[in-house]
């Protein structure tokens, strides 16, 4: 008779979540050898202190390790064991990026289009701006658009803009070589942030469009490429241009912004902005204000926002001051560099009211 604190491979497999079938195919490959084997009957026990083990063996067969690499893993020091997933998911990234490049190109051997050429761009130029602009992203079910780029190309200039609704964000470019003619698209945004590291390393950037996706061709790298979001973009040109007149002016330090911004305590920010500077108003009456230098031009204005909002939106900024146009307490406050407007990020303050909504964020208009 087996050890009464032992349990049967039926009990264990509910206990480690791994089937009975997969217990013996892990006892006779000698990761997981029972406790017991009653010699008469056959049947396999096993104990609660290998419940652990078995939890750590599927966890690791779930990411796809193989045997070999799961038993090193499961003998090793956690150090070692951390170093080991980590190889494992980086060289699992790796087969997957390879094959989405190589799918990719069976897609465009099977459509048989050519790609046409759009404009050519400095690789690290490029990279940067699709950094500043998906800041303002998000993912929403049923909204893909919200997690998108879209990408605009003139003669004159390059311009990219991405929105989630509470942010928008839009940076131009002066292209390398103009672009051949006037071309707009919806890119990917996850895929597009996935190839942002090598774009970062090409000098120069060509764009190439096909009725699916875009080409990023790369001087002795690898080209990359990011498919086409069929929905349609929201009308951004017109929502700046129906923005009302600004009513305040701020200019300040983006360092001592943002620092002032890390150190409030709360999730929601409210400034006072008024002749004699800028205040980060505190969370609760225990703090005082927090004031920053600021050179202040216009109305007296008291508002508010999330942080999750106004921080990538200063972070982003271009350049040592960051200079907020004001229009009103629910009106949304355009953020920029002082001295560049090539980058500008619309932020959407929480709304002023005191009704039970109150303190929720408004879409922008």
């Amino acid at each position: 008779m087996p050890n009464s604190e032992l349990m049967p491979i039926g009990v264990f497999a509910q206990r480690s979540g791994l089937t009975s079938s997969a217990l013996r195919f892990y006892a006779d490959s000698g990761l997981l050898r029972p406790a017991e084997v009653d010699p008469v009957s056959g049947y396999r026990y096993y104990s609660a202190d290998q419940v652990a083990r078995a939890t750590v063996l599927r966890q690791l067969r779930e990411i796809a390790m193989p045997l070999t690499a799961a038993a090193a893993v499961l003998d090793a020091r956690p150090d070692e064991a951390f170093r080991l997933i980590d190889e494992h998911i980086a060289k699992v990234a790796e087969d997957a990026a390879a094959a989405r490049r190589a799918a990719v190109v069976l897609k465009s051997s099977l459509v048989g289009t050519p790609s046409l050429p759009i404009t050519t761009l400095k690789g690290p130029v490029l990279a940067d701006a699709v950094e500043q602009i998906l800041t303002a992203t998000a993912h929403e079910p049923g909204m893909p658009v919200l997690g998108a780029l879209r990408l605009e190309a003139t003669p004159e200039a390059v311009t990219l803009t991405a929105t989630d609704r509470y942010r928008l964000s839009t940076r131009t470019l002066v292209p390398a070589e103009p672009a051949t003619s006037t071309w707009a698209a919806t890119l990917h945004g996850d895929e597009l942030r996935a190839a942002v590291a090598e774009i970062r390393r090409g000098a120069l950037v060509g764009v190439e469009a096909t009725p699916h996706g875009i080409w990023l061709r790369l001087t002795d790298r690898d080209d990359q490429h990011c498919r086409l979001l069929r929905e349609e973009f929201p009308d951004y040109r017109l929502m700046l241009a129906s923005l009302p007149e600004v009513t305040t002016r701020v200019t300040v330090s983006k360092d001592l912004f943002l620092r002032a911004l890390e150190e409030h305590p709360g999730e929601r920010i409210a400034l006072r902005m008024a002749h004699h500077g800028m205040n980060v108003l505190p969370a609760g009456d225990a703090r005082p204000d927090v004031p920053i230098p600021a050179a202040v031009t216009g109305q007296d204005l008291r508002i508010s926002f999330q942080l999750t909002t106004l921080y990538p939106a200063v972070s982003t900024a271009i350049g040592p001051e960051v200079m907020l146009d004001l229009r009103g307490p629910g009106q949304p406050v355009t953020i920029r560099s002082a001295d560049r407007g090539d980058l500008t990020t619309l932020a959407m303050p929480v709304k002023p009211d005191h009704s039970a909504r109150a303190g929720r964020r408004g879409p922008l208009p």
